[in-house]
């Protein structure tokens, strides 16, 4: 079985059944030489790969840059760690979008092959954004958990610089690790095994290493969202016990049965995404896979990325202060821009020495000019009392 699975690794994808019966004793570094063994997709599985890439790449840059804008642009959300952590996610997520989508595209849709340093410089950025996307949803997951279990002494253990700390150790270890292969950490063989099947001049070693430590990112992400749950529940059960009023012991249940369907969606969009990808590396660490096997790992991929256009709406827009945040953001967009709008109005129309402020656009704002009109015509009638006296 073993032999049968090299000869299927050393035979292009490109070769014909004749072609691929004389070439089956070929060494892997002819039959690779252009990475066609990696290339496995056929049309139909192009173009709907390649659709959700179109559709979900756009989609998860904009909508991470809307997040990652706001909380630039409002003051009290960069002062709280929450909304630090957030916004790293935002950051991870807008690389996984470019990153990913431009090199999955140029290598399985375009068929580009380029050499060991490109690649691998390519797949440095992939690795890097997905890494710090998971990483950010593991200080989140901290972060919640000490506002539960830690509630009296939260602002004093998470303070705006040790997060901000925390986010500098976490994008220093991922682009280490990332950029592992490129400085040095690749295939000993270039393409042949013990080399991956799923990603060219990527060692083995290296790929069980990643992928067991995402693994256990995500091992303690669980973790800390079953301590939240299970602290949620013991204080329902608490405060029912102390109030004993049905009513209230009811409604709050209420609450914790929403609270566990929220996190139980996070952790089934997380897991239902980053699962089937993992499962596919640890394989290809064990076993040689086979082309079809390669095909369904290239659209398990695309998963990740649906991931990242799925986290701002579970975990930034759903915080209430963010989009409050937002809709005062584009309420001053607009007025800024009907501020303009009138104001060049006023330039060309009334080329005089009046107010152009922005603030006159209420009913409030024209009183002045009334009131002055007011004021001068009751001066002139002292002026004529006082005439007429003398």
């Amino acid at each position: 079985a073993v032999t049968v699975e090299m000869e299927d690794w050393e035979i292009p994808t490109s070769l014909g059944p004749t072609e691929a019966k004389e070439n089956t004793s070929s060494p892997i570094g002819m039959s690779c030489e252009n990475l066609e063994c990696y290339m496995v997709l056929i049309k139909e599985e192009k173009t709907a790969i390649g659709s959700i890439c179109f559709l979900a790449g756009p989609i998860t840059l904009l909508e991470n840059a809307l997040v990652l804008g706001v909380i630039a642009a409002t003051a009290t959300l960069r002062q709280r760690p929450s909304y630090l952590f957030i916004a790293s996610l935002a950051l991870a997520d807008i690389f996984a979008s470019c990153f990913f989508t431009t090199s999955f595209l140029d290598f399985h849709l375009f068929r580009r092959s380029d050499g060991p340093t490109a690649y691998l410089f390519k797949l440095g950025g992939v690795t890097m954004a997905f890494t710090s996307s998971v990483g950010s949803l593991l200080l989140t997951a901290l972060d919640r958990y000490l506002c539960i279990h830690q509630a009296s002494s939260y602002k004093v253990l998470l303070t705006r610089r040790r997060a901000l700390l925390s986010l500098l150790i976490l994008w220093s270890a991922t682009i280490f690790i990332s950029f592992l292969p490129l400085m040095g950490w690749r295939c000993p063989t270039v393409l042949s095994p013990p080399c991956s099947r799923l990603f060219p001049y990527i060692n083995q070693g290296y790929l069980a290493c990643w992928t067991s430590f995402i693994l256990v990112l995500l091992a303690l992400i669980l973790w800390a969202y079953a301590l939240i749950l299970w602290k949620a529940h013991r204080h329902v059960s608490s405060m029912t016990s102390l109030q004993g009023a049905a009513g209230t012991g009811q409604a709050r249940m209420r609450m914790d049965i929403r609270l566990a369907r929220t996190f139980g969606l996070i952790l089934l969009i997380l897991v239902g995404c980053w699962l089937p990808a993992l499962s596919f590396m640890l394989a290809d660490v064990s076993v040689l896979l086979t082309h079809t096997q390669q095909r369904a790992f290239a659209f398990c991929s695309t998963l990740c990325l649906v991931n990242s256009a799925v986290n701002p709406l579970l975990y930034a827009l759903r915080c209430r202060e963010l989009r409050v945040a937002l809709l005062q953001l584009l309420q001053r967009l607009c007025e800024t821009g009907r501020c303009k709008k009138t104001t060049d109005n006023l330039t060309t129309e009334l080329p005089s020495t009046e107010d152009n402020n922005c603030t006159g656009f209420t009913e409030n704002d024209e009183m002045p000019g009334t009131r002055t009109t007011q004021l001068n015509s009751i001066s002139e009638m002292n002026d004529r009392k006082l005439n007429f006296r003398e």
